[in-house]
């Protein structure tokens, strides 16, 4: 009796078991969706500004328009007088433009290859991607004309809205600080975001007081930069739960801690390995 019994316990201890591992992935997979579902929430609240925007500047909404011209003739106005202030303006929109943010994130991307961190580096690569591609396809459906100023101060090719730099530098500079984030104390990342802020705040307001652009271009390359960045950070945080590892909150830890936290501690010699 004693060999059949104890053959019944093993066999309900397994059952069990097998339940109990059936229940925690149910469990997980509901909180997955759950994440899912509220970063897709906050994705949503985070286009609608943008939504909200191309809506009134392809409706030409009166205040929009009037904030439009009188920023640009204002700011236009205080060029044509400071010649050593539309140089600052040139240095600045030069410095931080599209091409230094895709060399960056480029050169990022191939030092994590070396490191053996491809997710991260194909993350990083994406995000600047995707966005510049779907800025540029705005732009193209969009079809806005840029300013035009009498005797204006520079010029630039191509649609208005949204604005290209701007975007450019909001996924440039959120793309290097999540990729840093795991590297940095707390003070540091506060500084570090401070200081991201002020650049491509910066680029944004070159570009209205170059007048290459309105107040509501600038407005739409921020919001969409910033979508576009929240986007690819929840998938790859999605994953990453996904597959186990502990939650992660990107603005503070980066897109992938344990990624940066084994490239700084192992070196190349190590790496870190998937």
């Amino acid at each position: 009796m004693s060999i059949f019994t104890s053959g019944r316990e093993t066999r309900a201890r397994r059952w069990f078991a097998g339940g109990g591992s059936a229940r925690r992935r149910r469990e997980r997979d509901a909180r997955l969706g759950l994440r899912l579902t509220l970063a897709s929430g906050a994705l949503f609240l985070v286009l609608v500004p943008f939504a909200l925007l191309l809506v009134l500047v392809e409706t030409s909404y009166g205040p929009l328009h009037r904030l439009d011209e009188d920023t640009a003739a204002t700011l236009h106005s205080y060029a044509l007088e400071h010649p050593g202030w539309v140089s600052f303006l040139r240095l600045w929109t030069d410095v931080f433009g599209p091409g230094t943010w895709r060399i960056v994130v480029g050169a990022a991307a191939v030092w994590l290859v070396y490191k053996r961190a491809p997710r991260l580096a194909a993350w990083a690569v994406t995000t600047i991607t995707v966005g510049g591609l779907l800025g540029l396809a705005l732009k193209v459906v969009v079809a806005r004309a840029r300013p035009h100023l009498p005797n204006p101060v520079d010029l630039a090719p191509g649609a208005s809205f949204p604005s290209g730099h701007t975007l450019n530098a909001t996924l440039g500079v959120g793309i290097v600080l999540l990729l840093v984030m795991p590297l940095l104390t707390h003070r540091q990342r506060v500084t570090a975001w401070i200081a991201g802020a002020v650049i491509v705040l910066g680029v944004a307001c070159t570009r209205v007081a170059l007048g290459v652009h309105w107040v509501s271009d600038v407005a739409a390359g921020l919001v969409l930069g910033v979508a576009v960045v929240a986007a690819t950070a929840a998938a790859f945080e999605a994953w990453r739960r996904d597959i186990g590892r502990r939650p992660a909150v990107p603005h503070r830890e980066g897109v992938e801690p344990e990624a940066m936290q084994d490239i700084s501690t192992k070196g190349s010699a190590h790496g870190h390995r998937h």
